[in-house]
């Protein structure tokens, strides 16, 4: 199957992928997070990897389950189960 040709518009906006259930979405749609220290946190000022989810529960828990994490930023990570607030707005921990 062949690809459709981008429109120049198209182009002009970032496209990044869910860990949790793999959808591509713009960038803005998603929640970034990066790993410091072996630690998953919100990524405040992105630097280096980073690894986005959809802004789902459900995503973020296929994403903890499913080890999204690590495998995107290829080394053992630790999630903090605090980081849950975004997506339900009550603290976990």
């Amino acid at each position: 199957m062949r690809r459709e040709q981008a429109t120049r518009r198209d182009r002009s906006v970032p496209v990044r992928t869910c860990v949790g259930c793999g959808r591509r979405a713009p960038k803005q749609e998603l929640v970034r997070f990066e790993a410091v220290d072996g630690v998953v946190r919100e990524a405040v000022t992105p630097t280096g990897r980073g690894v986005y989810t959809c802004r789902d529960a459900e995503c973020w828990d296929h994403a903890v389950e499913g080890r999204g994490f690590a495998r995107s930023l290829r080394r053992p990570v630790a999630v903090e189960p605090e980081l849950a607030r975004l997506y339900t707005g009550v603290s976990h921990g």
